[in-house]
């Protein structure tokens, strides 16, 4: 007799099969909790080592300050038990990208390098929507900004941050890119807000924080009234200008970009609690303002997923449906 046919045991057989079922299901459950996300604001920027240090999340928690003969306060901190590590070349962070599109669920809107935005969407087409990003009119003629955005590559205008020029995002030179946007129908995320700590001391001279005040946005808006914008970093700290803003103008989102990762906690969820409780839930996009740390994905998302003054559907809301809703995206393509 054939030596298999002798050893045959059928039991042995029902119980493989009841495993294999068994790993199936868990293998389906774990893939359906991977709901998919939403990151609005993720910058494309080539690898400096120079820049490649540890960074432990929620650093700002303190804010020592400093003097002109003094040395400057530390853009990031390691003083944590485990500080997130940098991407050291542009190969490496574009592994973590992909990795992250694929285990974690996540489409991102990304600007910055043009160079390094294309070879991240040549990899993950259906996973990167590109941004273009502008902030004074030397960096692009209007004509240029037209035919860019009419090309069908860059999907999103942004980001926007005339305040590191010291300028108001109303600023007359910057109304014709707005008008290009607005007919076009591109939405725009303009950074409105803090930007660290003694940020015009030490690296952006010319960053005014009254800059950051969301109402200046209102004259931009009002010579552009179907414009779709996003203030990026909610307009942190102005939350009564920011509330006003919004519910004055129904096409006003704000993302939580930035602050949601590097102001203390604490101070984190008082924020964002206190736009959720002005009834604006279904206007708060999820971002990180991710540059060379691939781990302030987790942790920023880890902040949403554990806000229990937040319901499910909220949760929800903030890390995707309301993306689905500003950037006119189709839900099911993400299923």
């Amino acid at each position: 007799m054939n030596t298999i046919y002798k050893n045959y045991n059928p039991n042995l057989l029902i119980l493989c099969f009841v495993l294999a079922c068994y790993t199936a299901v868990v293998n389906a459950q774990e893939t359906k909790k991977r709901l998919p996300i939403i990151d609005v604001h993720v910058h494309a920027m080539k690898a400096n080592p120079n820049f490649a240090s540890e960074m432990c999340p929620w650093f700002l928690k303190s804010m020592p300050g400093s003097g002109p003969n003094q040395d400057a306060p530390s853009f990031i901190s390691t003083g944590c038990v485990a500080p997130l590590k940098p991407a050291k070349t542009d190969a490496e962070m574009q592994e973590a990208i992909l990795r992250a599109n694929r285990e974690l669920n996540i489409t991102m809107v990304v600007s910055g390098d043009a160079d390094v935005i294309h070879k991240w969407h040549s990899a993950a087409p259906d996973r990167i929507i590109p941004s273009l990003g502008i902030s004074n009119a030397e960096q692009m003629s209007v004509e240029a900004f037209r035919d860019s955005l009419s090309n069908g590559f860059y999907k999103v205008m942004g980001e926007v941050a005339p305040q590191y020029q010291g300028m108001s995002p109303s600023d007359m030179s910057l109304d014709e890119y707005f008008g290009v946007a607005e007919e076009l129908g591109i939405p725009v995320g303009i950074h409105m807000g803090t930007g660290g700590n003694g940020m015009a001391n030490i690296t952006s001279p010319n960053y005014r924080a009254s800059l950051g005040q969301p109402f200046l946005l209102e004259d931009m808006l009002a010579r552009h009234p179907k414009l779709k914008i996003w203030v990026m970093h909610a307009g942190y700290p102005m939350a009564d200008q920011m509330i006003a803003l919004m519910g004055a103008n129904a096409y006003v989102y704000v993302d939580l970009a930035g602050f949601i990762w590097s102001y203390p906690l604490e101070e984190i969820h008082a924020y964002l609690k206190r736009l959720v409780q002005a009834g604006f839930a279904k206007r708060i996009l999820y971002g990180t303002d991710l540059m060379i740390w691939p781990g302030l994905l987790e942790t920023s998302i880890g902040v949403i997923e554990n806000a229990n003054y937040l319901s499910e559907e909220q949760k929800r809301d903030i890390l995707f449906n309301n993306a689905v809703r500003f950037f006119n995206l189709d839900a099911i393509m993400f299923e």
